[in-house]
């Protein structure tokens, strides 16, 4: 007799009725009781894109191993039947166990439970290279990029550009850092043609660094868990500004720059988000700064647009203000 094959399916991909293996964080725990006072959990298991609850009771077979084995954060391998209720999506099970290491085999990524960029990360990372090579002249500057990109580069694969707010999922940092360097060439090239006779003239070489190296701190204050990314100690103590200056000056490479080109890079990467109450100890004090700070702040402002516009249910054509901008936004008529 053949065996019953089950495929393996994403969570978010399973349809009504449908059985399958996948597997799951469980994201929530909590042992509750019935108005009738019996006792029940309600455990919540998801993956990026969908999350699923639903009641384990005290008659359940998985009762005695969800009360005593299962943790919220762990990762799961489930075999399941997808159902729609009054209540909202459920699963009903039919085998569960933690993670394997042979599970990697079959798929098994903790990053797959988080959010994560539309693009590709390592392409990202191919063309911020190829940015830093093609648009920094500057051999020196071009090298201590070079080299601060190569030495966190598997970091910086799945990098979220923060905690919340705008581009927080996996490659986040990358998508946004890449744009920032596009957005902040483009100005560079503009202004020094709209303006050439500024004195000193404008360094579009160090425009591209700047907003290339600008949230570099980031691999310092950020870290990952199954449960999302967190501040590390130093992030909640000293943050990335001051902590990307850091790395600038601890690249080998930095040590051949020239000193006015190493203090300006320093202050681009102090300034970039221009008041004391977001961070920086330092306001843009140089036309350099300057485009870095706004190149930056179009890309995180217009992602937190993009989010909420996408966010925003029902078919009022005005938001709500409860969004990070704290303003509605015009949609217009679904």
């Amino acid at each position: 007799m053949a065996v019953k094959t089950i495929p393996i399916v994403p969570l978010c991909e399973m349809t009504i009725g449908q059985e399958a293996d996948l597997f799951a964080l469980l994201s929530a725990r909590e042992e509750l009781t019935t108005r009738d006072g019996k006792p029940y959990f309600k455990v919540s298991f998801r993956d990026d894109r969908r999350e699923v609850s639903f009641p384990v009771w005290n008659d359940s077979p998985w009762a005695a191993d969800c009360k005593q084995n299962w943790q919220a954060g762990d990762f799961y391998k489930l075999r399941a039947v997808y159902r729609e209720t009054n209540y909202g999506p459920q699963l009903d099970l039919k085998r569960i166990r933690p993670i394997l290491d042979t599970d990697a085999a079959d798929g098994f990524d903790p990053l797959m439970f988080q959010p994560r960029s539309r693009y590709e990360p390592a392409r990202m990372f191919e063309q911020l290279i190829e940015t830093a090579t093609a648009k920094i002249g500057d051999a020196a500057l071009r090298n201590v990029v070079l080299e601060l990109l190569a030495a966190y580069r598997e970091t910086l694969l799945t990098l979220p550009a923060a905690t919340r707010n705008h581009h927080a999922f996996v490659g986040g940092w990358l998508e946004h850092v890449r744009s920032v360097a596009q957005n902040a060439s483009y100005f560079a090239e503009k202004y020094a043609e709209y303006y050439p006779d500024l004195n000193p003239p404008l360094n579009k070489d160090l425009v591209v660094a700047g907003a290339i190296l600008h949230d570099i701190g980031k691999v310092r204050e950020l870290e990952q868990s199954s449960q999302g990314t967190e501040y590390t100690e130093a992030g909640n103590l000293i943050g990335h500004i001051v902590q990307g200056r850091d790395l600038v000056r601890e690249t080998p490479a930095a040590k051949q720059l020239d000193p006015e080109t190493l203090l300006r890079l320093e202050h681009i990467i102090l300034s970039h988000q221009r008041l004391p109450e977001w961070g920086s100890p330092k306001p843009p004090m140089t036309p350099e700064a300057l485009l870095v700070h706004y190149a930056d702040d179009l890309d995180a402002k217009f992602n937190m647009v993009f989010s909420i516009l996408r966010d925003h249910t029902g078919e009022a054509f005005m938001t709500t203000k409860k969004n990070i901008l704290m303003q509605p936004l015009y949609r217009g008529k679904a």
